[in-house]
């Protein structure tokens, strides 16, 4: 059963986020909705910029010592924010146990597809020098959590030991599900929202290519798949799709469909039981599969 807050927050994002969205046919427009601040930074952490791979962004530890070690990747459509605009979640970890580094990577349409996932592979591939790290995003980041799994693999780098997505994006051909049942119930995005984002992150690029639609990647020997989706988001099915064919590849999965919330409700921690429910998840996930050596600060890449 969802919480009154959710219900008061899924109406809040829909009188107040969703509408302009709608309207949004520019990257300065998106972003000014997307990066509007309306939750406070969570206490108890510092957060310091950092360079890895070439590529700026910020580490987020918790003044508790050292913890395990997480690439998180933002999300914001793949044309918007930042490290800095993601701390209520990145904060939240945290306060879990988790020392991130958040990459600050390049922006569509300026830089459309695949200079992202350039940007974070070359994170990641200085990251995993360092020891076992796991990886977490919502959303675009999430999307590009799965993409950048399949490019470790192909390049020879070390793996996540586990992953935890947030509402990803998984699908950019079909149009079907979800995208067609939620279209009226998804608090946040209605269909021609993302057909913007979609055009402005893709330029002339293939949505089919696993790079951008991980639905179309072998997932053979992919490392444990968490995934936490709104039953009303548009994106639900590319969650339960994308599930559902992990299994099939024998890969550990867990898929967890919440009610009411809007999407990225992660973000509410400070007041949503929904939101701590599952970031407390997402972290037990992480953790419970972390490998024996895992550990350390980071402290060398700063």
């Amino acid at each position: 059963m969802a919480s009154l807050r959710a219900y008061l927050g899924t109406w809040m994002v829909r009188n107040k986020v969703r509408g302009p969205l709608s309207k949004a046919r520019d990257a300065a427009t998106f972003r000014r909705i997307f990066e509007a601040p309306a939750f406070p930074d969570p206490k108890g952490v510092t957060y310091e910029p950092g360079t890895l791979g070439g590529v700026r962004g910020e580490w987020v530890r918790p003044k508790s010592g050292p913890g395990l070690r997480m690439l998180y990747i933002h999300g914001g459509g793949f044309i918007a924010c930042s490290p800095r605009t993601h701390r209520p979640v990145t904060g939240a970890l945290a306060n879990r146990g988790f020392t991130l580094f958040v990459p600050d990577y390049r922006l569509a349409p300026e830089h459309p597809f695949p200079a992202a996932v350039e940007d974070v592979t070359a994170v990641w591939q200085a990251f995993s020098a360092e020891g076992p790290a796991c990886v977490a995003g919502e959303s675009a980041g999430a999307n590009m959590a799965l993409v950048l799994i399949g490019e470790a693999r192909a390049r020879g780098l070390p793996m996540p030991w586990a992953t935890a997505l947030f509402s990803p994006a998984t699908d950019f051909v079909s149009e079907d599900g979800s995208r067609r049942t939620n279209a009226w119930r998804d608090a946040m995005f209605e269909p021609g929202a993302l057909a913007v984002i979609r055009t402005m992150y893709l330029g002339k690029a293939d949505p089919a290519d696993p790079r951008i639609s991980p639905i179309n990647a072998d997932l053979t020997g992919y490392p444990p798949l968490l995934f936490h989706v709104g039953e009303r988001e548009v994106l639900r099915d590319d969650s339960i799709r994308m599930a559902e064919k992990a299994r099939a590849a024998r890969v550990v999965t867990e898929l967890k469909v919440f009610p009411v919330v809007a999407h990225a409700w992660q973000f509410a921690a400070h007041m949503l039981p929904e939101a701590r429910t599952s970031l407390d998840e997402a972290a037990n996930f992480l953790k419970v599969h972390a490998p024996q050596q895992a550990g350390g600060s980071g402290s060398a890449s700063r």
